[in-house]
């Protein structure tokens, strides 16, 4: 009989795989959803995700989780910019999630 046995790396790169898969499909968000909010985004970050001037950062692809945490940054005051503290404050955890899908699933 053979037994098959992970090394360390081995089971730590699968922990990491599986992970990461539970948090995608966590963290999916609803990007249909999000076409009630995104208007506001698209005056600045473009319908495309590309910024629409030098200042405004391109969003298109960029990893909903690291905007989710930009967006949540924003709302509490956290990271400072008095035009995305004010548009973010408003935003529910549901709106961040969404808008953050919404972006991530654009190409």
């Amino acid at each position: 009989m053979h037994k098959h046995y992970l090394t360390t790396a081995g089971r730590s790169l699968l922990a990491c795989a599986l992970a990461a898969t539970a948090t995608t499909a966590a963290a999916a968000g609803d990007a249909a959803a999000a076409m009630a909010k995104v208007g506001t985004c698209v005056a600045c970050h473009g319908a495309d995700g590309i910024g629409k001037a030098p200042q405004y950062p391109n969003l298109q692809g960029q990893k909903a989780a690291y905007l989710e945490k930009q967006l949540r940054a924003f709302r509490s005051g956290e990271r400072k910019d008095s035009n995305m503290n004010a548009l973010a404050r408003p935003l529910s955890d549901a709106d961040i999630v969404n808008l953050s899908a919404y972006f991530e699933q654009l190409r």
